[in-house]
């Protein structure tokens, strides 16, 4: 049997409208038999709120109220179910209590669960909007099934226990009815709540498409598909049919916000393809990523990642020695930082990192304590305000006149690091933030509109 997981984001989701016209793009597939979804819009922002040590009891209070609003309004579009609204009251007394218990003893546990009650709330009402259009429907709690370790804020899944209890406990249920689960959280071995880091939905969908062996994933959002650039950089930016895996996953770490940086690994894994289109106008279609694909130029889109963070390690221990790589990768990896570019010279070392690698609460990656291991072998200075912008394609390092075209474009800009021969598919710069739009601008223009 073919089987398609389809995953909706927090626009999607955001309000009765909004959750009816994603339940008629289901509805018309047969096939679309597990639906994750995002809290609805502003939720997770709100939750994220409540975590901060800085909020007040009586800031608290007000959030608290906010959420209660945007959930009570879809439950009010629905007639107020029972059972859903019984569902809603249990969440949002259990979001005041974990607040409480925040403001007295701060942990990233309680952090966890706190912010996953978002989608406990969403995915109880859509499946109440699908029972409502008269389709079988429930949600599904997805902790019995996304095992992960214990790094709250940013869990890494456990990928054959995933499989194992998606097949003993989520399977059997596909032939009956729909089901609608969370995505962004899952839970340790000893059953704590925890979450799968900012954007962890897409990444949710595509696990569960692996573990249940589905044949596709539809990542639905509020625009029709990936484009050659954002829109709004370049007006004349015109979208993709189909790309790659190897593109698509290139254009997800280096900034295209319709993709989570992760969600192509399950896909590539199990060679799923992805489709992304827009569940407002399901009717423009969209971006199929496959494995394989008839149209491989070699310019396919510009991307731009903001709020980048470059991290400038000095060292004459680095001058004809040995071992001082590995001794700050090491390092990185105690704290659980993920290196993104890297460039050399006999003395320094110069590294970005992704603030999208942050946790779940928005905590950020340099803390303290890692700055403080670095120095003791190195000078380290901190750049921020910086933007990451990717020219995404095929053959780019074995193609004549990339570079030509490229840097003719960056003339007048300050370029701070430069990237390219490590993949075939990439070329990247890193610019001022206040240049990004300019130089994303530019490069599309001179590679796509000319």
């Amino acid at each position: 049997m073919s089987l398609i997981v389809a995953k909706f984001g927090g626009t999607s989701v955001a309000d009765y409208p909004a959750m009816s016209r994603c339940a008629d793009i289901i509805l018309a597939n047969p096939d679309t038999r597990v639906v994750v979804v995002s809290a609805s819009s502003g939720v997770t922002n709100l939750l994220v709120e409540l975590t901060q040590e800085q909020t007040t009891d009586e800031r608290s209070m007000q959030l608290i109220k906010k959420i209660a609003h945007i959930q009570y309004q879809i439950l009010d579009a629905l007639g107020s179910p029972q059972d859903v609204a019984a569902r809603l009251d249990t969440v949002l007394s259990r979001i005041s209590s974990l607040s409480e218990e925040l403001s007295r003893n701060r942990n990233k546990a309680t952090m966890d669960e706190l912010l996953a009650q978002g989608e406990q709330c969403s995915s109880a009402l859509f499946a109440a909007v699908l029972r409502e259009k008269g389709e079988a429907a429930s949600a599904f709690d997805v902790r019995q099934v996304m095992r992960t370790d214990s790094h709250f804020g940013r869990a890494e899944p456990q990928i054959e226990l995933v499989a194992d209890l998606a097949g003993k406990h989520l399977a059997p249920l596909l032939s009956s009815q729909r089901i609608v689960t969370q995505g962004f959280i899952g839970a340790d071995e000893n059953g704590s709540t925890t979450t799968l880091g900012r954007g962890g939905s897409d990444y949710s969908a595509a696990l569960l498409a692996e573990a249940l062996k589905a044949t596709a994933v539809e990542i639905w959002t509020d625009v029709a598909g990936i484009y050659t650039t954002d829109p709004r950089l370049a007006p004349n930016a015109s979208p993709i049919a189909e790309i790659s895996f190897n593109e698509a996953a290139e254009m997800a770490t280096f900034g295209a916000k319709v993709l989570h940086p992760a969600t192509i690994l399950p896909a590539v894994r199990q060679k799923i393809q992805v489709f992304v289109g827009s569940s407002r106008e399901p009717e423009r279609g969209g971006t199929w990523i496959r494995h394989q694909v008839e149209d491989e130029p070699v310019y396919r889109a510009v991307a731009v990642r903001r709020d980048q963070t470059l991290l400038n390690l000095h060292s004459l221990q680095m001058l004809h020695a040995q071992g001082f790589l590995a001794e700050t990768f090491a390092t990185l990896a105690r704290h659980k930082i993920s290196v993104d570019l890297i460039t050399t010279s006999e003395v320094n070392v110069s590294l970005t990192l992704d603030k999208t690698g942050s946790d779940s609460a928005g905590n950020g990656l340099l803390s303290e304590a890692l700055l403080q291991e670095l120095s003791q072998h190195c000078r380290v200075r901190v750049e921020d305000d910086l933007a990451l912008v990717a020219i995404v394609g095929n053959k780019i390092a074995s193609t004549p006149g990339v570079c030509r075209r490229v840097f003719e474009v960056l003339e007048p800009h300050n370029v701070r690091m430069i990237c390219q021969g490590a993949s075939p598919h990439n070329l990247c710069v890193l610019v001022s933030e206040s240049e990004a739009a300019q130089v994303v601008s530019a490069l599309h223009k001179n590679l796509f509109e000319q």
